[in-house]
């Protein structure tokens, strides 16, 4: 039997133009060794998942690949890349200060500078979570990292830039990673999809990318999970969603149909369904919420873009939106946006969610009353 490889490393970027959505990064860092403006040292901040230690490796592999081109596509052939990719570079070392953070590591570090590469023309030390060094650790590298040798570039990385003390920022070139678009994560879901022969639908993907939070190597390993959850190498929107523990969107939408309707009985019990299936009532409603915010972006043709979904799914919020009226939309979100603040606080939480749910089947009588008190006054003044 074949050793299973998880998708994110089997499908790990090996050169700059196969990292997914951070073209800011890339093209900056290719310019400069095209140009031959290399940093000493270079910070890569940004949250997990996003790419700082893959774009780190590139970098190193790059800088020393002894067939650069003019598109700086790293190869696979010479001596160089070829020891890289066995990952038995001695030009490049990697160091993770979560677990080596003391003054004594450093110090070995800052050792290890002071000799010169046996080929190549650089050393790169990569340094992840870097964050992590404590203060005496930190101030021993100060001196190296501000005058390191010709030879030594430091690439540090981190998910907490505000813990890394200042004098260290001063002394390196900072890049901030984004979060990955749901777009681009759903795009590279799908091409990875079809190289594996995976069928997966559209909406099942954008889902797992909506659920990793913009952070592809969680979008990948959700993909793996439901792979593996699949016993005919198909990914449906309903086994995700199965998998994933998350609530369908078509309950959003049937409490919403009913909420215009004025029946309570039916929103109560679908809200009962769903709290039979496992769902947290808070989750529903912070769901439901979100739900209607994106009616709302739906409303008008130019806010269309800020919904991040499959076409298909943006199409029926689309035609659900138009049923609806703003204020109707905007005085549910205020209601939900209330009883999301005083969840945790209410003693009975349920009745707190039902409560919330019968408010909204009548906002539009509620809105009537209003006008209709208002008329009067005007008259009797």
């Amino acid at each position: 039997m074949d050793n299973f490889i998880v998708s994110a490393r089997k499908y790990r970027p090996s050169t700059f133009d196969t990292v997914v959505g951070q073209s800011h990064i890339t093209t900056t860092l290719k310019n400069a060794i095209k140009n031959n403006h290399l940093a000493q040292a270079f910070l890569f901040c940004g949250p997990r998942g996003v790419g700082k230690t893959t774009n780190a490796r590139i970098l190193a592999k790059t800088i020393n690949c002894q067939n650069i081109t003019n598109d700086i596509e790293a190869c696979d052939v010479c001596d160089s890349c070829k020891s890289f990719n066995n990952s038995a570079s001695f030009n490049v070392q990697e160091l993770d200060a979560a677990s080596n953070n003391s003054v004594d590591d450093i110090r070995n570090l800052v050792e290890q500078v002071r000799y010169p590469p046996q080929y190549g023309k650089y050393k790169i030390y990569i340094i992840d979570e870097v964050h992590m060094l404590s203060n005496a650790a930190f101030n021993a590298f100060l001196k190296t990292l501000e005058e390191p040798p010709s030879y030594a570039i430091f690439i540090l990385a981190t998910t907490e830039k505000h813990k890394i003390i200042p004098t260290i920022l001063s002394r390196c070139q900072i890049f901030d990673f984004n979060r990955i678009q749901v777009k681009d994560i759903a795009t590279h879901l799908a091409k990875i999809a079809e190289k594996e022969s995976i069928k997966a639908e559209p909406e099942a993907l954008h889902l797992i990318a909506q659920k990793a939070d913009g952070a592809l190597r969680d979008a990948l390993s959700m993909f793996d999970l439901i792979v593996t959850f699949s016993s005919d190498n198909t990914i449906t929107f309903k086994k995700t969603i199965d998998n994933l523990h998350i609530l369908d969107y078509d309950y959003y939408f049937k409490i919403i149909e009913f909420s215009v309707q004025e029946d309570v009985s039916s929103i109560l019990l679908t809200f009962d369904e769903i709290l039979r299936k496992g769902f947290d009532g808070h989750n529903f409603i912070a769901g439901l919420n979100e739900h209607f915010r994106h009616l709302m972006v739906c409303k008008d043709v130019r806010t269309h873009a800020l919904m991040e979904s499959s076409e298909e799914v943006k199409q029926r919020f689309i035609k659900q939106a138009a049923s609806l009226d703003l204020g109707f939309i905007l005085s549910a979100l205020s209601i939900l946006n209330q009883c999301d603040l005083h969840f945790k606080s209410s003693k009975n939480q349920r009745l707190h969610v039902e409560l919330a749910l019968m408010k909204l089947a009548f906002i539009k009588r509620a809105t009537s009353i209003h006008t209709l008190v208002d008329e009067v006054k005007k008259k009797v003044m």
